[in-house]
């Protein structure tokens, strides 16, 4: 297996006030180790358990911007980031790469925007992403991105692909991880978690914990829900009118 740029992610919590609100996030207040097992890591969990907050904090560990883009992007439209960061340590293997993307759903629109006007400077020429649609442009940025030996670091990157461009990417990031790229990826999606050989840390019920493909809300509720859909609809509708 190719060794990880990051195999480990250090949490000193004597830098983060005690009246931040980071210690209420029961799936990472208190842990001071995260390892990083293989090239493809999964961060998955309810809503609300901290699993951006942490990917964000990591990003910003390793000299992203935190709207997203590579380490020479400096934009900033709006400024919402935690104090987590500054309490991060990366423990690296030796050989630090060069090249990395942080890619946000959230912020895609500022960093398609900023895409552009870096291509103007940097004499490779504009991409025009805002010329395509969402998903087509959030994809491409993707593959015109991702590199053999990259660090890349992906949240939520599922909100604007179909399922079938989700496969597509699925298949985009085996291939980088293959050559010795990493990954930590933010998502809800069971394609993408599909994965194999990849590590999925859970933040529902507890500390950030390692779980197994069939254990993750995401392929269970999905594999539910196409089983019996009937019966899942009736509950739910059934319910609400009564309600």
């Amino acid at each position: 297996m190719t060794q990880n740029m990051i195999r480990s992610i250090q949490i000193d919590w004597s830098r983060i006030p005690g009246s931040s609100y980071l210690h209420q996030i029961k799936a990472i207040s208190g842990v001071e180790s995260i390892e990083l097992t293989h090239p493809v890591t999964f961060f998955v969990g309810e809503n609300g358990t901290g699993k951006s907050t942490l990917l964000e904090a990591l990003a910003l560990a390793s000299g992203f911007n935190p709207e997203g883009g590579t380490k020479n992007y400096s934009f900033s439209t709006y400024d919402s980031c935690s104090e987590l960061y500054s309490a991060i340590r990366l423990i690296r293997n030796a050989g630090r790469s060069t090249w990395g993307y942080f890619l946000r759903a959230e912020s895609f629109y500022n960093v398609a925007t900023q895409e552009e006007e870096y291509g103007k400077d940097s004499g490779r020429g504009p991409k025009y992403y805002h010329h395509k649609s969402h998903g087509e442009s959030f994809l491409a940025v993707a593959q015109d991105n991702f590199q053999p030996g990259g660090i890349y670091l992906l949240d939520e990157p599922e909100a604007a692909l179909s399922p079938q461009r989700q496969l597509t990417l699925l298949a985009e990031i085996h291939r980088c991880a293959a050559h010795g790229a990493q990954f930590v990826i933010v998502t809800h999606s069971p394609i993408l978690l599909a994965m194999p050989g990849a590590q999925i840390l859970s933040f529902d019920e507890g500390p950030v914990h390692p779980v197994s493909y069939e254990e993750t809300d995401s392929y269970r509720i999905t594999s539910l829900f196409l089983r019996d859909r009937n019966r899942i609809l009736d509950i739910l509708l059934n319910d609400e009118e009564e309600g």
